[in-house]
């Protein structure tokens, strides 16, 4: 019974990410009250989830921010995963998803032990095949601007069944392209969340841009 609830939870995320299509990706320098900022503004155009890269200053500290700020309203993510201690302190301090740049099998296993949905970074076709055949149900993707919507309708030719999240120079205006490639999800860093000095204003216009592009 354990092991068929800790499949639903991953389920549930992954279905929670499609449905909203956009996953924010704070990385850098940013004051937690920024952060928090941050993620109201979201919230308010709405996207309702976000991701915090392990190599952000206190990371894990503002992961466990979002998530009692927000509790069910969004998905809080962490990024940059790349080892399995670093999916533990995630976890640990509330994060609902973990991404890698890369596919590193040990974070895939420890994941698929807690019951928590993990989204290896691939590039080829066999590393995509490997991560999916692992049981992943969404692959990052990176870096996606390298090859852009043709690489990934490329991919898909062959791997039609895998769900892609393309991440890296994503942005409002190639958005449509790569839902048209058959993108499930986008992974937005500096297109959306520009720097600690962005206005929030600016933000929230950036990221109901991106969710109309994406939406169609």
């Amino acid at each position: 019974m354990q092991a068929v609830e800790r499949r639903a939870g991953v389920v549930e995320t992954a279905d929670w990410l499609k449905r909203g299509g956009i996953i924010p990706i704070v990385r850098g320098d940013f004051a937690a009250e920024r952060v928090l900022e941050i993620g109201d503004a979201l919230l308010a155009a709405p996207i309702l989830c976000m991701e915090v890269t392990m190599n952000t200053p206190g990371a894990t500290e503002l992961i466990a921010l979002l998530r009692t700020r927000y509790g069910a309203n969004m998905r809080i993510g962490a990024g940059t995963v790349r080892t399995v201690v670093q999916f533990d302190a995630a976890v640990a301090a509330g994060a609902q998803f973990t991404l890698s740049p890369s596919l590193v099998m040990g974070v895939v296993e420890r994941a698929q032990e807690r019951g928590v949905l993990h989204i290896p970074g691939v590039y080829t076709a066999s590393e995509a095949e490997m991560a999916w055949q692992a049981g992943c149900p969404i692959l990052k993707l990176f870096p996606a601007d390298q090859g852009g919507p043709s690489y990934l309708k490329a991919l898909r030719a062959p791997l039609d069944d895998v769900a892609f999240a393309p991440t890296g120079g994503v942005s409002a205006e190639n958005a449509a392209a790569w839902r048209a490639a058959g993108a499930v999800a986008l992974g937005v860093g500096s297109t959306l969340i520009t720097g600690p000095n962005q206005t929030m204003a600016d933000l929230i216009t950036r990221a109901r841009a991106l969710k109309k592009a994406w939406e169609g």
